[in-house]
């Protein structure tokens, strides 16, 4: 009965997720309605997180006109939900909304979360980690719980492993020894295995044997992403990412139901068991999902051929989380209403902010979500069309904390995210590396000569990055750099400010003319012959 009582909490809100979609075209209509109701009387879903909103989004904006004062080098941008069209909106705010609320992942209850953590320490194999430290690795940790709020952690251990592929992850003195340490620390609300994934049965197992919630950082990674998430495209991504969660989660109620004889059950002569329905409607809840995101795809790359358009360059500044990205985005453009904070995912969304190069040449840099280690690739596929604009850049400024003491393993962990995503060679060829918060240490001295030394902070080392950027930008996009004589009595030289960067006007008073030095796309010059020399 156990078993049958979690499935009741559980089931219902699955059928109701696909009421608005399915239920009219009588996809669910065959189920036996009363013997559904009979289930639904007894329980209640409770939501399982208590989020606290930070203001955090996580959208793309697009570039609408240039700002009236030029010298402030920003741009009005629009999010991907104020520029739908909405006579095509295939998925309304409730309906999204209804997706995002109605599915969470068991957690650990409301208010006040009391975390025990547990980090494995592998001593050998496949699994070791060769370029950090248990001790480190216990410190993101501990800062990802604290990133969430009201959630606390009262105590933490580190514990040596040989068999992290078994179900109990320990031997048997050491897991003893921790179940008693847990189990005599009072207020626990979960344990936190700082391992990538725990599989269904380690959940299962480790959950009976301690008596309170198991996570790991898939699942307090997600939290974090679900309480900040603002946008249609957060939420349905955020969903998706959820599906793994809760298939791992209908596996272990029905483990435990096919244990009592009751897993092969069909409901109201339909011809399926319980675990052909459940599966059932967490397919279509995904497919759902993925639909919804496609179209959002589609919009996201009209956005981007906007931009394209208007031929600015973008810039994507990428980096391990809290490696100081927003902080080089609001010094490189002086964009005051950015906010960064010194904690991990401050920033996860993807925003464009403008900024002007040496030779007023204007860009878009591209401010990206922070990267993790032992982020599990089914969270980077989910969030993949997010970090799609990536691949469409045309330079990329990796930002390194070099005063991380596990800075070495960051970049490992973010080149190989990169690999991942397909980054083009070029690309990544052209990728330029800086080493942010050179003033948190002394007598700094770069092993790699090739990366620019700088403190985003103080501003210190920004001219020589804005060189380098524009250097490569200029080599990227194929602009090229040209002395045009115009006629001063005609619209030639306004219509390069508007269409090229000026850097240098010199006027010839005696012939009404002028040499202008300019930074002009091939495609903006072409049109630049055809207009105003007749070729």
């Amino acid at each position: 009965m156990t078993a049958l009582r979690r499935l009741d909490l559980w089931l219902p809100r699955l059928l109701h997720a696909c009421t608005r979609s399915w239920h009219r075209a009588g996809t669910c209509g065959y189920l036996n309605t009363s013997h559904h109701a009979t289930l639904m009387s007894q329980h209640r879903w409770k939501s399982v997180f208590h989020c606290q909103s930070r203001g955090f989004t996580l959208s793309t904006h697009s570039l609408q006109s240039r700002d009236d004062d030029s010298s402030s080098g920003r741009l009005t941008g629009l999010t991907e939900d104020d520029v739908e069209d909405e006579d095509e909106d295939f998925i309304d705010d409730r309906e999204v909304e209804e997706l995002f609320q109605q599915q969470v992942p068991a957690g650990v209850g409301d208010g006040q979360q009391r975390i025990f953590i547990v980090h494995p320490d592998v001593k050998w194999g496949r699994r070791k980690q060769h370029l950090t430290t248990a001790e480190l690795m216990m410190a993101e940790a501990v800062g990802l719980v604290n990133t969430l709020d009201n959630w606390t952690v009262v105590d933490k251990i580190i514990l040596s492993t040989k068999t992290p592929e078994n179900k109990k992850i320990f031997g048997k003195g050491n897991f003893l020894h921790l179940t008693e340490k847990i189990k005599q620390t009072p207020g626990i609300t979960a344990v936190f295995v700082n391992v990538e994934r725990l599989s269904a049965l380690s959940e299962r197992e480790l959950e009976e044997a301690w008596g309170v919630k198991v996570l790991d950082r898939y699942s307090v990674v997600l939290h974090i992403f679900r309480c900040n998430a603002r946008t249609k495209e957060a939420k349905l991504q955020i969903s998706l990412a959820e599906i793994p969660l809760l298939r791992s989660r209908l596996r272990n109620e029905l483990a435990n139901l096919d244990q009592q004889g009751g897993g092969a059950r069909y409901i109201g002569g339909s011809g399926e068991t319980f675990t052909e329905v459940q599966q059932r409607l967490l397919k279509e809840r995904e497919m759902k999902i993925r639909f919804a995101l496609e179209r959002l795809r589609k919009k996201r790359h009209l956005l981007r051929s906007q931009r394209k358009h208007k031929d600015f360059p973008i810039i994507s500044v990428m980096g391990y989380t809290n490696c100081g990205k927003t902080t080089l985005i609001k010094a490189l453009t002086g964009d005051s209403g950015l906010q960064p904070r010194n904690q991990l995912f401050a920033t996860l969304d993807v925003t464009v902010h403008a900024g002007q190069l040496p030779s007023r040449m204007t860009v878009l840099y591209v401010d990206t979500i922070g990267f993790l280690s032992q982020l599990p690739h089914q969270l980077i596929d989910s969030f993949s069309a997010t970090l799609e604009d990536v691949k469409h850049s045309d330079l990329i400024i990796h930002v390194r904390d070099i005063s991380h003491p596990e800075t070495v393993n960051q970049k490992v962990n973010v080149l190989n995210v990169l690999k991942n995503l397909q980054i083009p060679d070029r690309l990544m060829s052209s990728m330029i590396e800086v080493h942010n918060k050179v003033d948190l240490i002394d007598n700094y001295q770069s092993s790699e000569p090739k990366a620019l030394p700088i403190s985003a902070l103080k501003e210190q080392g920004l001219d020589e990055l804005r060189r380098q950027v524009e250097e490569e930008i200029v080599k990227s996009t194929g602009k090229h750099i040209l002395d045009l004589k115009v006629n001063l009595s005609t619209s030639q030289l306004s219509w390069l400010y508007k269409e090229a960067t000026v850097q240098d006007v010199h006027v010839i008073a005696d012939e009404g003319s002028a040499v202008v030095k300019v930074i002009i796309s091939a495609a903006a010059y072409g049109r630049y012959k055809k207009l105003f020399t007749g070729r």
